[in-house]
């Protein structure tokens, strides 16, 4: 079986090494590759059968797809690829012939293998770069695909609102995929214990790769800029055992993030504190690992103070920080000015795509 598995551009080694972890704990025989066919933000995984013993001894088949599902902490989507094209120059191409491109490769791959006659189908579409195209005519053009394929079986169902099957399509550049998508509608990223929404909160798959680059060992650990308190919360999630700080400026979020924490059954774990981060010190005199969404954008406002603002929390952090700290921001020039000024070293900065951006995350000792 050969799984597509989605995650943020820019942290596919990541959710990478996550999902060689979670294989080889069930003892599965596997082989993982980034970037399948240059794409970013996708990883495939070829994955032979997996078992375990249920509780009457008995021997079962272990749903991979689903054990994804249910324990990765970095993955968007788990997809088991019915197969995978290049379609060289498809993005200068007219609608038209770059349509019938896809609609006879599709229309020669056994689909009748993954969906019942007895059971609804949709198709989900997703598309990025330059096309003549778009992710609607993909969904319409895969969709009649299918559905004369499976007519050759008995009468297919369509159902776009609640299908038994969701196949998903991609057109990245010049790849297209094919999959059936086993996660559902609703992305991984998305939390269930989210019941407080900030206005730039971050992606818990994204709070989760900063943990990891940050590599806390059991140490005190604060989000200086906690919001809505995914980093902290995603962290307590995983079974930390060190003391974890939540500083938050507004009220208004920091309520949010203990409405969060309350749902996702972790509240106990972590202290909220209402502070402001640039008078850090005030509130910790030590901490092992500080790892913050930035205020940037729309979440500060006014450009302007994004500068002194930085170089005031950074002037603190220093005063407190003790082994490690990971930040991720879009203002690369007032980071790094800081970071410099106030004597750390940045020992690693890469680009993660979030919110339609590429936004700086930098590892500073």
């Amino acid at each position: 079986m050969r799984l597509l598995l989605t995650t943020s551009q820019g942290i596919e080694d990541l959710a990478r090494a996550e999902l060689e972890g979670l294989l080889s704990s069930i003892g599965v025989p596997f082989r993982v590759e980034g970037k399948p066919l240059g794409v970013e933000g996708r990883v495939l995984a070829e994955v032979g059968e997996a078992f375990y013993t249920d509780e009457k001894g008995r021997k079962r088949e272990l749903s991979v797809s689903t054990y994804l599902n249910e324990r990765s902490r970095l993955l968007h989507r788990v997809i088991v690829e019915i197969a995978s094209e290049r379609f060289e120059g498809i993005g200068e191409e007219e609608p038209e012939r770059a349509l019938k491109k896809i609609e006879e490769f599709v229309s020669g791959l056994p689909v009748e293998r993954y969906v019942k006659t007895s059971e609804s189908f949709a198709v989900r579409s997703f598309r990025k770069g330059e096309h003549k195209i778009t992710s609607i005519d993909i969904s319409k053009t895969v969709g009649k695909a299918i559905f004369e394929r499976l007519e050759r079986f008995g009468t297919p169902r369509v159902n776009l609102d609640h299908p038994a099957v969701i196949f998903r399509a991609e057109l990245i550049g010049e790849v297209f995929f094919l999959g059936i998508d086993t996660t559902g509608d609703s992305s991984l990223h998305k939390r269930p214990w989210r019941v407080y929404d900030h206005p730039a909160h971050l992606k818990a798959s994204i709070a989760n790769a900063l943990i990891e680059l940050a590599k806390p060992d059991g140490g005190s650990f604060i989000d200086p800029f906690c919001g809505s308190g995914t980093i902290p919360i995603e962290l307590a999630l995983r079974g930390y055992g060190g003391r974890i700080i939540g500083l938050e400026k507004y009220r208004k979020h920091l309520r949010g993030a203990e409405m969060n924490a309350l749902s996702a059954g972790v509240l106990e774990r972590i202290e909220f504190i209402l502070g402001d981060a640039t008078r850090l010190s005030e509130y910790v005199e030590s901490v092992d690992f500080a790892v913050s969404n930035l205020p940037y954008g729309l979440k500060i406002g006014r450009k302007s103070a994004i500068p002194r603002l930085y170089m005031d929390f950074f002037s603190e952090l220093a005063k407190v920080l003790e082994k490690r700290g990971v930040f991720i921001t879009t203002e690369k020039r007032a980071i790094e000015k800081a970071i410099e000024e106030n004597g750390f070293d940045i020992k690693h900065h890469r680009l993660i795509g979030h919110g339609g951006l590429m936004v700086h995350t930098y590892v500073i000792e």
